[in-house]
């Protein structure tokens, strides 16, 4: 799993994130890899995965919070499961 740094233009869908996974990260998409983008406001998430038969492309937006993600801008990271799961599942809400 690839967590791909600073923020990604959440308008794209499959072919738009498979470009840029290709270009910006020079990988192959079409792999057994996941690959998790941030929205530039960090409400959404967006993940993209090749499961050997086509691509999947999952989608989160919180309501409130946002997500917690590494301050690098350009790149990638490689995330185990556990962690994954813990991105999704807390997200970092504003103090008010």
């Amino acid at each position: 799993m690839w967590i791909v740094a600073g923020h990604t233009d959440t308008r794209k869908g499959f072919d738009g994130l498979a470009a840029m996974i290709q270009a910006a990260l020079a990988a192959n998409p079409f792999r057994d890899h996941v690959f998790v983008f941030r929205g530039k406001r960090g409400d959404i998430l967006k993940v993209l995965w090749f499961d050997g038969q086509g691509l999947m492309l999952l989608a989160r937006r919180l309501e409130r919070g946002r997500f917690v993600w590494p301050q690098a801008t350009s790149g990638s990271a490689s995330l185990t499961l556990a962690q994954l799961s813990m991105l999704l599942a807390t997200p970092q809400t504003p103090a008010r």
